[in-house]
């Protein structure tokens, strides 16, 4: 019987730059009627994450930061940043390789400078953004930091494939075919359902985890049901034990009829 639903949100629950369909809402309503922890668990910032868990009507704690921050209502029940060196090794990285950077301190996002990677990032997202010299930020609470290249998403690839030899002691990931992901090594979307898993008592049978891109490789492995959206990666569908439609088609809905 499953107990807990950890799920991605965009391209999951979300249509890429789009909004819930009714059934997806109606979905997850039922879920909770039932008695079934759903969990949004995600690469956003808690901000905006808590947002989109209120407009789903949800009241469990909201996972963000790939895992990094567990945040119910006010109270933060689990959280792992980035220590200030490695925070300057990274922005010293970017800079050599002339790729932007997007930098979360204390759940407020920064940027150098307006540029049109940002401005679409938050455009996309519907989120704020503060400008400064990294250098002026007070880097005590670095939730993570994101590399984005619009223009060459080969790129990407090869750097998830490259960089972990290169920073060892960093959890790096992919989370769309243009972001790349740095944050602490515990702050990854595994981590954050073992510790609900036990904080609830729940076990991963009882857990079913769903998601679509290579960053969800960690959150399905933390259930025992796992689902890859119709539109996932192919490593992910490679992690996952049933492939869903696509969030287009409402997947996520799918999955619950045959497994809620």
């Amino acid at each position: 019987m499953i107990k807990l639903v950890a799920t991605d949100i965009d391209g999951t629950l979300l249509v890429p730059e789009g909004n819930f369909t009714e059934n997806v809402k109606k979905c997850v309503k039922n879920l909770c009627t039932k008695g079934i922890k759903v969990v949004l668990v995600t690469g956003r910032m808690n901000a905006a994450a808590s947002l989109i868990a209120k407009d789903l009507g949800l009241d469990t704690p909201v996972v963000s930061y790939q895992g990094g921050l567990i945040k119910h209502n006010e109270e933060t029940l689990y959280e792992r940043c980035l220590t200030e060196s490695q925070t300057e090794k990274i922005i010293d990285w970017a800079d050599s390789e002339n790729i932007h950077l997007n930098l979360y301190n204390d759940d407020i996002l920064y940027s150098e400078k307006k540029c049109y990677e940002v401005e679409r990032y938050c455009n996309n997202l519907h989120t704020e953004y503060k400008i400064s010299a990294f250098s002026d930020i007070k880097k005590n609470k670095v939730n993570k930091l994101l590399a984005i290249d619009y223009n060459n998403p080969e790129k990407i690839d090869i750097l998830e494939k490259e960089l972990p030899g290169i920073f060892p002691e960093l959890y790096i990931v992919k989370s769309t075919p243009y972001f790349l992901e740095f944050s602490n090594k515990e702050a990854s979307k595994y981590c954050a359902v073992k510790f609900l898993q036990k904080y609830w008592g729940i076990s991963a049978d009882e857990t079913l985890t769903i998601g679509d891109q290579n960053n969800d490789i960690a959150l399905l492995r933390a259930g025992g049901v796992r689902v890859a959206m119709g539109n996932a990666t192919e490593e992910l569908k490679k992690v996952a034990n049933y492939i869903t439609d696509t969030v287009f088609n409402d997947g996520f809905v799918s999955a619950m009829e045959r497994f809620c």
